[in-house]
């Protein structure tokens, strides 16, 4: 999300909000009690200030008498039917803690939208570095990039062991299906976030479900799965410490992670611009895996077969085309300040393109 705060962002009652066009993301007061029941922090001011570089859920470190907290809640209604649940990536937070799997502890959810206007919920702030324009300077060597690879797909792969019913993720998605579903639920989203026609997507849609592939057996999957995700401890050796953003976590098909994985990833070579470039062009610098290298590393500690990798890429870029036009609706609507949503019109169209070309045979 964008890192400036709007004067209706934050408010301190609800009756301070009431004459604002927009909704407030943040309430202050309401907020302090609820952090005051779940002794989090001692009693006083909040200091509330947007982190990361999502562009979806809204983010915020929280800081209060010396304590640090994170505060995950979804952005301003209008929203699709299902999208940003913050509920449902709590539960998942809280039932991956005990596992392998690199996440941050959640330490208090509030289900009652009266108190900030939506649910929310209270992470813990980990503490490194997220990879997006620049490495790290103790991890910026050849060695140490190709570790950072390493790691993002080792870590992915913690993450479909994962025993998901042992877990108690029964009912948190379904484990037949999920590839079918995926193309209904991202072809009625495309109506729904349409703001014009565009073919390439209606294209790429049908040949996406003339060539379905058979899925193995389920895992959890976390639906938006890349380096930008991900923090790493800022010293040497490069290790991943926590995976973020599972608000498009389900129970489904692994290799739609790794098709998604690699349509974010840029290597040299790669042609200049687009939203491969935005969010990851860090990743063609030398010692950084290709897209080939970080495929056979799952691969071999995995166990499943990439056969069918070019259709999971494919769907992967289909999608984001779905959500780039979506939020480039908000952007239209005025319900979102952040200017990166803004210049997805153009963005979109050259998506889809890219998603047409690699339906074709190309990468």
């Amino acid at each position: 999300m964008s890192t400036t705060i709007a004067p209706d962002d934050i408010v301190r009652t609800h009756t301070d909000a009431s004459t604002n066009a927009r909704p407030p993301l943040l309430v202050l007061e309401p907020l302090a009690q609820f952090l005051d029941a779940h002794d989090i922090g001692a009693s006083g001011e909040i200091n509330a200030s947007p982190i990361g570089e999502g562009h979806s859920n809204v983010t915020y470190l929280i800081e209060r008498a010396g304590a640090e907290v994170v505060l995950r809640r979804p952005p301003r209604p209008p929203l699709p039917p299902s999208a940003h649940d913050v509920l449902r990536e709590a539960r998942l937070l809280s039932a991956l803690a005990p596992t392998p799997a690199r996440v941050p502890g959640v330490l208090a959810v509030c289900d009652d939208p009266e108190v900030i206007g939506c649910p929310f919920y209270i992470m813990e702030r980990v503490r490194g570095e997220v990879i997006t324009s620049g490495v790290p300077p103790a991890l910026d060597t050849p060695e140490q990039r190709a570790q950072i690879g390493e790691q993002l797909i080792d870590s992915l792969v913690e993450i479909h062991a994962v025993d998901w019913r042992a877990a108690g993720l029964e009912g948190f998605g379904k484990p037949t299906g999920y590839l079918e579903r995926q193309l209904r639920r991202f072809g009625g989203l495309w109506e729904l976030n349409k703001t014009r026609d565009i073919p390439a997507v209606e294209r790429v849609g049908s040949w996406l479900s003339e060539h379905l592939p058979a899925s193995g057996p389920a895992t959890i999957v976390h639906g938006d799965y890349r380096l930008g995700n991900t923090m790493f401890a800022g010293r040497a050796p490069a290790q991943l410490v926590s995976v973020f953003d599972w608000e498009m976590a389900t129970i489904g098909d692994p290799l739609a992670d790794i098709g998604y994985l690699c349509m974010m990833w840029s290597e040299a070579g790669d042609p200049e611009g687009g939203l491969r470039e935005h969010l990851g062009r860090v990743t063609r610098a030398e010692g950084f895996p290709t897209r080939a290298e970080l495929i056979a590393r799952y691969e071999e500690r995995s166990g499943r077969s990439m056969n069918d990798i070019r259709w999971y890429t494919t769907l992967a870029l289909w999608k984001s085309v779905v959500f780039m036009e979506g939020n480039y609706k908000r952007a239209l609507a005025g319900t979102t300040d952040d200017p990166y949503l803004k210049s997805f019109g153009e963005g979109v169209l050259e998506l889809a393109s890219q998603a047409e070309e690699v339906t074709l045979g190309g990468e």
